[in-house]
């Protein structure tokens, strides 16, 4: 079972795949997107869809440190139900908090990448942690 996490923002989506087994997650990309425009990245999430034979989606849901869901959380649920119609596959949610943290930190400590690199790869790795973290806890 391919499962397939996206980390969504206004700009960009994040996105890591699973292996086959559903054991570890791998950064993908990065889709370039423009929320304010409605420009959401589909027809690229499709062609990933069909390249990695996907049956699943799990969306990083960006909760406040209180638990509680502001704006960014109403996004990414409105993102998941758009793609839970676009593609007929079941969608989960996954809490986010601190990934993006930890995957600044990550690339500051573990690879020593300059701020300007780090901002081009950031949302993949966040999507990988994202993923990551929900196979952890259902497999």
């Amino acid at each position: 079972m391919r499962i397939i996490g996206l980390d969504v923002g206004s700009k960009t989506v994040g996105v890591a795949i699973s292996d086959p087994l559903g054991f570890t997650a791998q950064g993908v990309e990065i889709i370039k997107i423009d929320e304010e425009a409605g420009e959401l990245g589909f027809e690229r999430l499709g062609e990933l869809v069909k390249e990695y034979r996907v049956d699943k989606f799990v969306v990083g849901l960006p909760k406040n440190m209180n638990n509680t869901e502001g704006p960014r959380v109403e996004a990414s649920r409105s993102y998941g139900e758009k793609i839970a119609e676009l593609f007929h596959l079941p969608v989960d949610y996954q809490d986010e908090r601190l990934t993006t943290v930890q995957a600044e930190r990550m690339l500051v400590e573990q690879a020593d990448v300059s701020r300007g690199k780090r901002k081009k790869v950031i949302d993949k790795l966040a999507a990988q942690l994202i993923l990551q973290n929900y196979l952890d806890r259902h497999f």
